[in-house]
């Protein structure tokens, strides 16, 4: 067999927390164990009706079955303008401050493609999502790690970023609320992060798919008052659903900020945006950036040489995601605190004593004392004794030693019995 010679960049991405957690999963599955998967936040919930009806609308018109190049995406990118303008009362230019995305994850992998010289540094969250860190591999730049604890809030410390790093360094990424540790960032952080990097000349990435995925426990989802006490009852049928999305409720402000909030003339900055998360359409793949139009040309040019556009489809129902009633959201969001009431109380009741997180579809639990060293063995283990498949902290970076992350992804019922099933294994 002939001896292939395959690029260095490779070797960093040859370890991925979700590729390690599947293979786990398959060898428990193999030995007969019902898996309850944790591991992967891909919402289980359905994109709602009026999208779906946008994209099989779709379908049968022939002229949406060619080629998408930039200009034929105005439609979508007027639409996501809008949204951002309505949620954060900022003015955002369709023509040049908005693109399409193949999802979030696209914009982050690709754009150091864009910013980064072999040996430049990225400024990176530590833990972090890991299609931040392959994105700067690809681009044979370096990695400067940002550890996040809990003494800080799980905030990066700036000023311990030593100035030898800071001479190399060319972009730096946030993601709040932040995954995996579900943590918020107020205004101030940003406004923080924006006179670091506008002094450091860096470019200030923020990727924001948690943007909706935001618990008011002080009233500020009033609007769904009787949806969280039906919740709370499990009175919760998909007829409720269907007509909650059916109401006419605009797009609501949001209950965290936005990196432009704190850089309004977009000098340094760009941010990432999906309707993954908020109108769980992770499986459509459709995303955008949106910000400095020296960035957005920048990312579109490398997007230009990758890639055309989705389907014309998957864009209609992403506009009629963004325009359309916003009640699907906010019942969303709904289900997800109930789920993480219900799976943190669990845990109380066990006796692991995890903090209520804000935000996101995560819990970000820290490992008991025996396991605190060892994540990845911890999550293996679980998972061949248990069926009950978690993320270990460590596959998000150095600093997520010592923690493991649960992904909110089923109904109450089944979370209370991977909490029961975990019992056992931890006593």
């Amino acid at each position: 067999m002939t001896n292939i010679q395959f690029a260095k960049r490779l070797q960093p991405l040859q370890s991925n927390v979700f590729a390690d957690m599947d293979r786990a999963k398959a060898v428990a599955l193999a030995a007969g164990r019902q898996v309850i998967d944790l591991s992967l936040g891909s919402s289980d919930l359905p994109a709602e009706a009026h999208v779906i009806e946008a994209i099989a609308q779709s379908l049968g018109d022939r002229s949406t079955h060619g080629y998408l190049l930039f200009n034929a995406t105005l439609g979508f990118r007027e639409a996501a303008a809008n949204w951002y303008e309505q949620k954060f009362g900022i003015k955002v230019d369709p023509q040049t401050e908005v693109l399409p995305l193949i999802g979030s994850q696209e914009g982050t992998a690709h754009l150091p493609l864009a910013i980064l010289n072999p040996g430049d540094f990225a400024l990176l969250l530590d833990p972090g999502y890991p299609s931040h860190a392959g994105g700067v591999y690809l681009a044979s730049g370096q990695i400067y790690p940002m550890p996040l604890r809990a003494e800080n809030d799980f905030l990066p410390v700036f000023a311990d970023i030593p100035a030898s790093v800071l001479a190399q360094s060319r972009m730096m990424v946030l993601s709040y609320p932040h995954n995996p540790t579900a943590a918020i960032a107020p205004l101030s952080f940003f406004q923080e992060a924006v006179a670091f990097c506008q002094q450091h000349n860096l470019v200030l990435v923020h990727d924001f798919p948690y943007v909706d995925l935001v618990f008011g426990e002080s009233g500020d989802w009033g609007h769904f008052d009787k949806l969280s006490a039906s919740l709370a009852t499990g009175d919760w049928e998909l007829g409720t659903r269907k007509n909650l999305s059916q109401s006419p409720i605009p797009n609501a402000p949001s209950l965290v900020p936005s990196i432009l909030q704190a850089d309004p003339d977009k000098s340094v900055s760009i941010e990432f945006f999906t309707l993954s998360k908020s109108y769980n359409m992770g499986g459509f793949r459709i995303g955008y950036a949106i910000g400095n139009a020296q960035l957005i040309n920048a990312l579109r040019q490398v997007k230009a040489a990758v890639d055309f556009n989705q389907y014309r489809g998957i864009l209609n129902g992403a506009i009629a995601a963004l325009t359309g009633p916003q009640a699907g959201v906010k019942s969303a969001v709904a289900t997800f605190q109930w789920r993480r009431d219900a799976f943190i109380s669990a845990l109380h009741r066990i006796g692991w004593n995890v903090p209520t997180p804000q935000a996101t579809m995560y819990i970000w639990a820290k490992l008991p004392s025996h396991w605190s060293q060892n994540s990845i063995e911890f999550c293996t283990q679980l998972v061949k004794q248990t069926g009950v498949a978690a993320s270990p902290g460590a596959g998000f970076g150095k600093s997520g030693e010592g923690y493991v992350r649960f992904a909110l992804v089923h109904e109450p019922p089944l979370l209370e019995t991977a909490v029961e099933r975990m019992a056992e294994f931890l006593h």
